[in-house]
């Protein structure tokens, strides 16, 4: 957790170096992070579930790789921008998730659970 903390602050320092703050609205950050995410899914696009399980193994690796580095530090600083602890925010995701998906109910099921009360 600490390391996410470290790798916002630096990307903190990064945009603030070039005076990107100013660029680096919570608009914009959801935008850039749709499009990287849309340019590691091209990575994908054809590929049979065999040969997406091996892509690392391929020439795509490095691409894959780059791909994955840019949407996370897209989320890594769109959550600073927004104040969003991320690491809390998947605990209570799972937390929600372990309350909506009884594991023997749902063992090898991909249906969706109805939502939450109060949710």
């Amino acid at each position: 957790m600490q390391e996410i903390e470290e790798l916002a602050a630096r990307l903190r320092a990064f945009a603030e170096a070039r005076d990107w703050e100013q660029f680096h609205t919570p608009k914009n950050l959801a935008m850039a992070l749709a499009g990287e995410t849309g340019e590691l899914l091209a990575e994908f696009q054809w590929l049979t579930p065999e040969e997406s399980a091996t892509i690392m193994d391929g020439p795509a690796g490095p691409r894959v790789r780059a791909e994955l580095a840019d949407v996370f530090s897209y989320l890594i600083r769109l959550a600073d921008v927004l104040g969003v602890d991320l690491p809390q925010a998947a605990h209570a995701k799972i937390d929600e998730n372990e309350r909506r998906y009884d594991a023997d109910a749902y063992r090898g099921s991909a249906r969706k659970a109805p939502p939450l009360s109060g949710a």
